[in-house]
């Protein structure tokens, strides 16, 4: 039998002389696998009285250790001529065309908005847009918003340092983007303000990140029955059900008055929901006429102009056009979930062709 000393001297040798990956792992197997070299020194150990088992195991491990590094080593430096002798080699032809790719998938948020404004497009809205982080005027006073509010309390909002003590708010909904619409244009105005809002909730239907959608008209002769119309007509765009009852339940908003909120008919009828049949009501919505303190807080006279406003969140309908259970699942990044609900790429709707049947 060979001695660990002899032993070592060919490994180490058949280590450097290996030219391959291939016949560096057959060495690193032949010499420390199962049955290799020097696993079969090893099994002698218990064959020896104590003293010399020590002195042998010692040996044994110092060697087995050895010829790993000699083997990883050589490893690394087979392994960097192989990647040296590809990059000389091989070439890529960029004049190919690109290799087919898996089809993507259009997120169910980024959908519904693009549902949401071709339908109010062809009513004649445009889309406004603006800043995420708001100052309390924009987010709150200018819409009426008492200061004792439980929408400025900091367990309802999220607050960011500010200048001079004023402390920024992430927007608790779009509606600011309608007081910087109102004080930076004169009338008449219509538009709809998509855009991500926040609020320190999260639960199966509340996320501290979501989105709303929110409405405006204003001008010298738009009443509550041009809020109704066009909100059914919305309502039965949006659910694809023609005659879908819709309801106005009067409520209260700062920003608006009077207030209603908007139910539409459904059934919940073994165990489910089902939208636009049955006696039974869900809300989808809030809107009213446009405060006259509002108006007056962005220059407008409410003695000459009046108009309606009207906001809702967009996962809330989408989860009840969809059927998507937990909102909670929207922000999860599951490509599994986004192939299930997600939309083809050419089947966006939008302002110019309209909504995609």
């Amino acid at each position: 039998m060979e001695t660990p000393e002899q032993l070592r001297d060919i490994l180490l040798k058949e280590a450097a002389d290996a030219d391959t990956l291939d016949a560096l792992e057959a060495l690193r197997v032949s010499a420390l696998g199962k049955k290799g070299r020097i696993t079969d020194l090893m099994k002698g150990l218990g064959q020896m009285d104590p003293d010399a088992r020590k002195a042998a195991g010692q040996a044994l491990n110092a060697l087995k250790d050895e010829v790993a590094a000699a083997i990883d080593a050589k490893k690394t430096t087979l392994a960097d001529a192989d990647l040296d002798r590809r990059l000389m080699t091989e070439k890529i032809d960029v004049t190919l065309p690109s290799s087919p790719q898996a089809d993507g998938y259009v997120h169910p948020i980024s959908q519904t908005i693009d549902e949401i404004i071709a339908i109010f497009g062809e009513m004649g809205f445009t889309v406004a847009e603006g800043p995420d982080i708001e100052d309390d005027w924009h987010n709150f006073t200018a819409l009426n918003i008492p200061p004792d509010h439980p929408a400025r309390q900091e367990h309802d909002t999220f607050y960011l340092p500010g200048e001079h003590g004023e402390r920024k708010v992430l927007r608790t909904h779009t509606s600011p983007t309608q007081i910087r619409t109102m004080t930076a244009h004169k009338p008449p105005i219509r538009i709809v303000v998509p855009g991500r809002t926040y609020r320190s909730d999260y639960d199966a239907t509340h996320s501290p990140m979501f989105h709303q959608i929110e409405g405006l008209v204003i001008d010298k002769t738009s009443h509550m029955g041009h809020l109704k119309g066009c909100l059914i007509e919305f309502c039965r765009a949006f659910f694809e059900v023609d005659d879908l009852p819709v309801r106005f339940r009067p409520s209260y908003f700062p920003f608006t008055e009077p207030s209603a909120e908007v139910d539409i008919g459904c059934t919940r009828e073994g165990g489910g929901l089902r939208i636009g049949h049955g006696d039974d009501w869900l809300e989808i919505l809030g809107s009213g006429m446009v405060n006259p303190n509002v108006l007056r807080n962005c220059g407008i006279d409410p003695e000459e102009y009046q108009g309606f406003a009207f906001g809702m969140g967009i996962e809330r309908v989408a989860m009840l056009k969809y059927g998507i259970p937990d909102l909670r699942t929207f922000y999860e990044s599951d490509l599994r979930w986004l192939r299930h609900y997600g939309f083809r790429s050419l089947e966006v709707p939008g302002m110019v062709g309209g909504l995609v049947r």
